[in-house]
């Protein structure tokens, strides 16, 4: 665009709805996909949607000791945390091609 042009209103409109519509595919996707953290060395096991929500844990009998529940808890939340990390992960390699070029136009996206 030309200094002190006018952007084009209409343009604009078409890009905005076009990005809306990749978002709402994107977020559709991220919903959609599952993603796993593990922890012990595999014996604790969390599950969550691209979307953060958590879907499953799965423990190995091997850990569990009536004992040391403390260890088992210690053992889910980080498996929890590793499973929210990699669906974190995966939302900002969704969401980057579609909110890289927003610059500072503070969409809050």
């Amino acid at each position: 665009m030309r200094p002190g042009a006018q952007p084009n209103m209409q343009q604009l409109l078409k890009q905005a709805q076009k990005m809306q519509q990749q978002m709402a595919v994107a977020q559709e996707e991220l919903a959609a996909a599952e993603v796993t953290g593990a922890a012990g060395g595999g014996l604790v096991t969390a599950t969550v949607s691209g979307a953060g929500e958590l879907k499953s844990i799965a423990i190995d009998p091997k850990v569990v000791d009536p004992d040391d529940v403390e260890t088992l808890a210690d053992l889910v939340v980080a498996a929890v945390r590793a499973a929210g990390d990699e669906a974190k992960q995966l939302a900002d390699q969704k969401m980057a091609p579609l909110t890289g070029g927003l610059g500072g136009l503070g969409l809050g996206m």
